[in-house]
């Protein structure tokens, strides 16, 4: 992923107001995000616990969601649907994203289990475990970072375009 700065990533975010953008507050250590290791870029906002955003490079230009935790916790444990890591060393939560447009200011929603501080990158790029006997690590990494991408690509063009 491409590094981009505070004011990029407050103008990528398409499903907020104008006062949601204002309000947005990034980590204290942004400025040390490591980008060239991210598939997209997540966070939780530091004064507001129950917000977090998210932005990914969608056909060229970094798109970007405002997220909400949902008021309760998954009963058993979850599992992410953007990493879909079995091995999580973190808590999955449920998160809703409003959509664009009409649809959103009517409060349609989206909703996603994902890792409850945005911790899928570092997931998809742990060693998994090998299988059996030739079993590629290294290509098994390789496929979960890619199907990483494209899982959060995929919830973002969907929220994005209503589908």
């Amino acid at each position: 992923m491409h590094a981009l700065t505070e004011a990029q990533i407050r103008a990528c975010l398409i499903n907020v107001t104008q006062s949601e953008r204002r309000s947005l507050t990034l980590p204290a250590d942004f400025a040390d995000t490591p980008w060239d290791t991210l598939q997209f870029y997540g966070a939780r906002d530091r004064k507001l616990a129950l917000v977090g955003y998210v932005v990914v490079e969608l056909d060229g230009a970094p798109t970007g969601l405002l997220l909400r935790q949902a008021d309760s916790r998954p009963k058993s444990r979850a599992q992410c649907s953007w990493c879909a890591d079995v091995q999580l060393p973190n808590d999955v939560l449920m998160f809703t994203a409003k959509r664009v447009g009409d649809a959103g200011r009517r409060g349609d929603t989206v909703g996603t289990l994902t890792c409850d501080r945005f911790q899928c990158n570092e997931n998809a790029r742990r060693r998994p475990v090998s299988a059996y006997v030739g079993f590629d690590v290294e290509a098994a990494r390789q496929t979960r970072i890619a199907a990483l991408r494209t899982n959060v690509e995929s919830f973002v063009r969907g929220v994005r375009d209503g589908l």
